[in-house]
């Protein structure tokens, strides 16, 4: 069995060899300081504009990596005592119109003609912002993380206009000082600018960057260099207050109203490390989410969507991998409302990251549910030149039990907690990357306490990709407030793939991938495994073609209903051995009417067949509104009792947007596997930046056998004030 320890000597040693200079650190513009009003009108021609250093020549990412864009692009940048401004003009060197999907704020990257600034404050290559807008206007802004990561639900105030004509498209921006957090007295930034031309399908970049990476890799951004320090930030405090109404009905036909205050507090300890405090929150204003059918036998992940805990969550969120999370925020406030909460997390300095979190939820008397308390501290230390060592404790705490019986204590356990460390690699070339890790778990009883660590390393070039991972979770192992669907297992995985690039002809490129992923218990016994032989096609108008072959087996290790509907289990330990042949196609993103399908044959459990056929199709009147469904058919045959069982999951979404401040979004679903109708609307008008008026809809419908219906409307007011 491959050990975590060679594997991390591994990795420490290809840090040591891959560690150097930042690759394009030679690009630089420089930011000086105007003397004169900027009016952010999307025109650009105040006079500050005429005395700054212009970002040119962009250079070809995609479709290919060999030379300079052919759409020309044009980025310029000052500042004051307040603001960084930014310009960014974009020829339409090619005939043709701009594509875009809508006017939502942080649209689908793939989907719209847009520009993309990635801010590095602190030049460590692994952390920054980024902003950006659509060629119709439409806002995009983020938080970044891992190196070229992005989190879309941060929300920052700043402002920008885009402006159209024949010859180009023109994008202005504003951007406070006090809505990012960056390094007193620092000279030199990290920076990089991306733009995605859909009707030439190209993607370009200010910097230098090999196709196989995303334009956010910060490893591959150049140096914005200021004239002198950016202004040092003064005391900084934002109150976002909240107040709604509402209206739900019960499953009894009753109805009761509603209201609630509360609301956030962010206070600026020092220019890089925030404080965020948070009183009866509320997240009713949060889209639903996307129903999905499950044939797996273990529990499926949900992302987080609510904003209190979206800031710097790769502090918090990103320890371990995604089916081995020591925390996950999703577990607080799980029908239960959280009383308050406070996060204080950023950089404490260019090699040093801290989070420390504490949320409060209340007891349910009626439910014997205690009062319980979650704590998080997540420390990172910056090592060689983007790598980092990380400290993970975590801590779930039950107090106030409404009774003192022990089944209570059994249920709600009166502690949890998790203590880790890791180590991440990440060459200075974006090559390498790799993960070690150790956690340790302990609770008041034996049997939940164990230990889990795993190992990986990859490689990825133009051509080449490859990566080798181990994991192993001991029995007894637990985190309550993670995310750890299967436990008690070893896990020995790695993948191949390579690509080929034709000179001419539709094809950019083309080649094969190679996936295993084998699961042994602790005696090294074989319990089930994947093996997957796919071959991809991708075409230069941006659309994908892909084959696979998988070959699957499963020793059940506990009772399973193999279709989830209710029927009888097989029993543990039956064995189960099949081949499926998968399809999957994804049109190109230009046109108007967009489809994908994702398409399957091949066996099921008990020698029986599974047929699945996945389709989504989109029509976009851009860019105003965007209509798009989604259906999933599953066909599965078995002997008596479960026969023949087939059902749909359906849902469609309509997306209108009045504006870039004015959204209306629908999205209704119907799951036959769980007999559940669900239908949301959601109304958001922007009124000022980060301030908002939410108008919401939600209606959830069990269908017979099942029953019960209920639906809430709630009218919601959120303001953005800095004192």
């Amino acid at each position: 069995m491959i050990k975590s320890g060679y594997l991390l000597v591994f990795l420490l040693l290809f840090t040591l060899i891959c560690s150097g200079q930042k690759q394009n650190a030679d690009y630089s513009i420089k930011i000086k300081k105007t003397r004169y009003a900027i009016e952010i009108d999307g025109v650009g021609e105040d006079q500050a504009w005429t005395e700054t250093d212009v970002a040119k020549d962009f250079f070809m990412v995609l479709p290919m990596d060999k030379g300079k864009a052919t759409q020309r692009s044009e980025i310029r940048m000052t500042y004051d005592d307040e603001n960084i401004y930014l310009l960014a003009t974009f020829f339409n060197d090619s005939l043709g119109p701009n594509y875009v999907e809508s006017l939502r704020r942080d649209f689908s990257f793939g989907k719209n003609d847009n520009f993309l600034l990635f801010l590095d404050p602190f030049n460590n290559q692994t952390t920054g912002f980024t902003f950006g807008a659509n060629a119709a206007g439409a806002q995009w802004d983020g938080t970044m993380y891992s190196g070229s990561a992005v989190d879309l639900s941060w929300d920052s105030k700043w402002i920008s206009v885009v402006k159209r004509d024949e010859e180009k498209w023109v994008f202005e921006m504003a951007l406070p000082f006090k809505s990012i957090r960056y390094e007193k007295g620092v000279k030199e930034w990290g920076i990089n600018f991306s733009r995605l031309d859909l009707k030439t399908s190209e993607k370009s970049s200010w910097t230098p960057i090999g196709r196989q990476f995303p334009t956010s890799s910060l490893a591959l951004a150049g140096t914005l260099v200021w004239d002198s320090p950016p202004p040092s930030p003064e005391f900084n405090m934002s109150l976002i207050p909240y107040v709604l109404g509402e209206i739900r009905s019960q499953p009894d036909g009753s109805q009761t109203t509603d209201g609630k205050i509360g609301g956030d507090i962010k206070l600026s300890l020092t220019s890089s490390l925030n404080l965020d405090l948070t009183v009866n929150p509320d997240f009713s204003q949060v889209e639903v989410d996307r129903q999905v059918t499950n044939l797996d036998r273990f529990e499926l992940f949900f992302p987080e969507r609510r904003q209190f805990f979206l800031e710097n969550a790769d502090l918090f969120a990103n320890f371990g991998y995604s089916t081995i999370r020591p925390f996950f925020s999703r577990r607080i406030g799980l029908g239960v409302p959280i009383d308050a909460g406070a996060r204080v997390s950023g950089n404490i300095n260019e090699d040093w990251r801290l989070g420390l979190m504490d949320i409060q939820t209340s007891s349910l008397e009626d439910e014997g549910r205690p009062a319980q308390n979650f704590g998080v501290l997540s420390l990172q230390r910056k090592v060689f030149s983007r790598s980092n060592i990380g400290l993970i404790f975590v801590n779930k705490q039950s107090f106030n039990y409404p009774t003192e019986q022990d089944s209570l204590r059994t249920l709600f356990p009166e502690y949890n907690r998790n203590l880790g460390m890791e180590y991440n690699l990440a060459s200075s070339d974006n090559l390498w990357s790799g993960k070690a890790f150790l956690l340790k778990s302990f609770a008041p009883d034996d049997e939940n306490k164990g230990i889990s660590q795993a190992a990986n390393l990859s490689y990825n070039n133009r051509q080449w990709s490859w990566g080798l991972q181990e994991e192993v979770i001991s029995t007894g192992y637990s985190a309550e407030v993670g995310f750890v669907p299967r436990e008690d297992y070893i896990r020995l995985s790695g993948y191949a793939g390579y690509l080929f690039f034709p000179d001419k002809g539709p094809l950019v490129s083309h080649g094969p991938r190679l996936d295993l992923s084998h699961f042994f218990n602790n005696n090294f016994k074989n319990t089930d495994y994947q093996n997957t032989f796919g071959y991809s096609l991708n075409y230069r108008n941006r659309s994908e073609l892909r084959f696979q072959w998988i070959n699957e087996y499963v020793e059940l290790l506990a009772p399973f209903d193999p279709t989830r509907t209710g029927k009888p289990d097989l029993a543990a330990g039956e064995k189960n051995h099949w081949n499926t042949f998968r399809l999957v196609y994804n049109s190109k993103p230009q046109a108007l009417f967009t489809y994908s399908f994702d398409s399957s044959f091949g066996g099921y459990y008990e020698q029986g067949t599974r047929i699945n056929f996945s389709n989504e199709l989109g029509y976009r009147f851009q860019p105003y509104v965007s209509l798009s469904s989604a259906l999933s058919y599953n066909h599965i045959t078995l002997p008596a009792p479960w026969n023949t069982t087939q059902f749909w999951l359906i849902g469609s979404k309509a997306d209108i947007t009045f504006s870039n401040t004015l959204f209306w979004a629908t999205l209704f679903q119907y799951n036959e596997q769980t007999r559940n109708f669900n239908l949301n609307s959601r109304l958001q008008w922007r009124y000022q930046p980060a301030s908002d008026l939410f108008l919401v809809f939600t209606q959830n419908e069990r269908l017979a056998p099942f029953t019960g219906s209920t639906w809430s409307l709630t009218l919601k007011l959120t303001y953005w004030f800095n004192p």
